[in-house]
């Protein structure tokens, strides 16, 4: 029984200190550091609003030209690029790069930018 307690006791703490450093780890916005360091670099290019809106359409048929949905694609990332003025480097993920591309939602909120 003893050894039952210990074990819970050592699991409890650890979750503890697991917790406790990722809590700091919010806290001093150091999230950002997450970010594979390949998209770094590009994260100053794509950031909220460094597009014009005549740049959507070729940076859209890029994000879009990996997919079978060509057409829906294209239809959202303009409309998500000509709200946001941003589109995520690559052809899949990478959203995190453009915070407004990536938080726009449906209504049954899913993500609404491919």
């Amino acid at each position: 029984m003893a050894r039952a307690g210990l074990m819970l006791l050592t699991v409890l703490v650890a979750f503890l200190a697991i917790w406790s450093s990722q809590e700091k780890l919010m806290a001093t916005g150091g999230a950002e550091d997450l970010v594979r360091p390949e998209l770094q670099d590009q994260k100053s290019m794509n950031g909220q609003g460094n597009l014009r809106a005549s740049q959507c359409p070729n940076a859209c048929t890029r994000r879009c030209s990996q997919t079978q949905y060509r057409k829906p694609c294209m239809f959202y990332c303009q409309k998500c690029c000509n709200k946001c003025l941003c589109v995520p480097p690559g052809y899949y993920g990478n959203k995190q790069v453009c915070p407004c591309y990536n938080n726009w939602k449906t209504k049954r909120g899913g993500p609404k930018c491919p």
